[in-house]
């Protein structure tokens, strides 16, 4: 059986934090992408080689058919960033990076259901208990402190970010985008709710799956309706106006960055995006 092609969206953003070790990291990304499924599961003697030989058709398949695409994304950027791009070209960029994900999380739903259906109990208690640690690290980083400090906290999580891609910035340049930064909605509170909220409901459609023991086709239907309901949340609902006001506030943070930017930085930008782009399309001619 196949298993979780959705966590390649986690592999991928590994890939990104790895700079210009990308090569590298996507090199390695089959082992990366196991000890991340097993912290979470704990896989026992029977399915650890399975796993690993399905990690490793995963990649292949990633390999041939996913990076290409991905070095096009990075070009749309490249010319994006040769211009003046307003926030409703990077909020139609968000809006497409999201039909993307939302898109493999469907191609995935098959490989899902195969997994749901093979978890035994002791690994729902496990991926419960990593739940709770990762909600644990959240408040520890994002909730200490008052307002000022979590703000504070948020806005040198962003600058990683930005400077990964524009390099460094002038006190200026970094006053500007502390404004943007701390103009976004603050409510960690209601974000943990969220990622909570998801947590049981994951575990509650593996608890029906494994009590149920329901045909794969059935177990797709279900994994697919979690799917679009995860989506759909932010687009209805009581808190759609904050998920609304959150996402332009941080698409205007994004846009200052690139506003104030001097040539030389969107210069750095270029060079990085064209550097991911040659390892993409490198790693794609790679036959492995």
């Amino acid at each position: 059986m196949k298993k979780f092609n959705t966590c390649i969206v986690v592999a991928f953003a590994l890939l990104l934090a790895a700079c210009s070790s990308l090569r590298l990291a996507y090199n390695n990304g089959d082992t990366l992408l196991y000890w991340w499924l097993d912290a979470y599961i704990d896989f026992d003697s029977e399915q650890k080689a399975e796993v690993k030989q399905d990690i490793d058709d995963l990649f292949r398949w990633h390999r041939k058919t996913q990076l290409q695409d991905y070095a096009q994304v990075l070009q749309h950027a490249q010319q994006q960033l040769k211009g003046n791009p307003t926030p409703a070209d990077l909020l139609a960029d968000y809006q497409d990076v999201r039909r993307r994900t939302q898109a493999l999380l469907t191609k995935a739903a098959p490989d899902i259901a195969e997994l749901a259906l093979s978890l035994k109990p002791e690994q729902l208690e496990q991926m419960e208990k990593k739940f709770t640690k990762n909600n644990s690290k959240f408040r520890r980083e994002n909730m200490r402190g008052d307002a000022e400090e979590q703000n504070k906290f948020r806005y040198k999580k962003s600058m990683e970010q930005f400077e990964l891609w524009f390099g460094g910035f002038s006190r200026e340049q970094e006053a500007a985008i502390r404004r943007a930064s701390d103009a976004r909605p603050l409510d960690n509170g209601l974000w943990l709710d969220e990622r909570m909220r998801r947590q049981r409901n994951i575990l509650s459609l593996a608890r029906r799956i494994m009590q149920e023991k329901p045909s794969k086709e059935v177990a797709v239907g279900w994994i697919n309706d979690l799917i679009r309901q995860s989506f759909e949340r932010m687009d209805q609902g009581q808190r759609k106006p904050f998920f609304d006001t959150y996402t332009n506030s941080t698409v205007e943070l994004v846009h200052t960055v690139i506003r104030i930017s001097t040539p030389q930085q969107k210069e750095h930008a270029q060079k990085r995006m064209a550097g991911w782009i040659k390892d993409f399309s490198t790693l794609a001619a790679e036959q492995r």
